[in-house]
């Protein structure tokens, strides 16, 4: 009977209701990302259309907005800084610590801490990585995977802005008779980095007051929050 039950709760035997139980938090934000992103396309549409009605200009359809620059330059400037807050957050909050906050860690670990404390090496175990159990290039690697990818993604989206912005400040700089500017021109052109800016400053705000904020304010249940009753210097504890 034991034996059944256990059976009956393993992942092989849940099915869907299971798969989507073990990952909601992941499922869910990604159905909101393709609703926001859906939702942008078709607001971004009519905006675009608005502006061409205004200069006097052929109206365009919905599949031909979502391939133009101007809806790539949107979706990869909101890319790209939210990739450079969680890359900043993952690299500085190795070393940069805040009292009180559950988004820091206690404040004797700063640091990237011993093997024994990351479970590397000879202190890895049963269900650890492959790669966390060698040594080598492999080891320091994948010790650093996160940070890596997230910095990779970032620039290849601020890239892609760059690209995109280019040729839809071009676009815009046409229809009001003025020369096109090149790629590198338009790196150091006002629209790239008003738009580049915009985006950084309230990635970093958000960042800055999650984890002040959560110092002296709680959410029940929440991983991101510490337990309701636990002191306002309790530094690291999730609740």
């Amino acid at each position: 009977m034991t034996e059944r039950s256990s059976q009956a709760g393993s992942p092989k035997h849940r099915g869907l209701r299971g798969f989507v139980q073990d990952n909601g938090l992941g499922l869910f934000f990604t159905a909101a990302f393709v609703l926001a992103l859906v939702g942008q396309a078709f607001a971004g549409h009519a905006d675009f259309n608005n502006q061409m009605a205004a200069d006097q200009l052929q109206q365009i359809s919905l599949g031909e907005y979502v391939t133009t620059s101007d809806f790539a330059v949107d979706v990869s400037e909101n890319w790209q800084s939210e990739y450079l807050q969680f890359f900043l957050y993952v690299g500085v909050t190795v070393w940069l610590l805040q009292r009180g906050s559950p988004e820091s860690k206690e404040l004797h670990k700063a640091g990237t801490e011993s093997d024994e404390a990351q479970l590397v090496g000879e202190y890895a175990q049963e269900g650890s990585p492959r790669w966390a159990k060698v040594g080598g290039w492999r080891r320091a690697v994948y010790s650093h995977s996160l940070l890596l990818v997230m910095g990779t993604v970032f620039l290849l989206s601020w890239l892609v802005q760059s690209i995109t912005g280019t040729a839809a400040h071009n676009e815009q700089r046409l229809r009001q008779l003025q020369a096109p500017l090149s790629w590198a021109d338009y790196l150091g052109a006002a629209d790239f980095w008003n738009r580049t800016l915009q985006n950084w400053q309230s990635e970093l705000l958000a960042v800055a007051s999650m984890a002040v904020l959560s110092i002296y304010l709680r959410q029940r249940g929440s991983p991101e929050s510490k337990p309701v009753g636990a002191a306002h210097r309790a530094t690291g504890v999730e609740g």
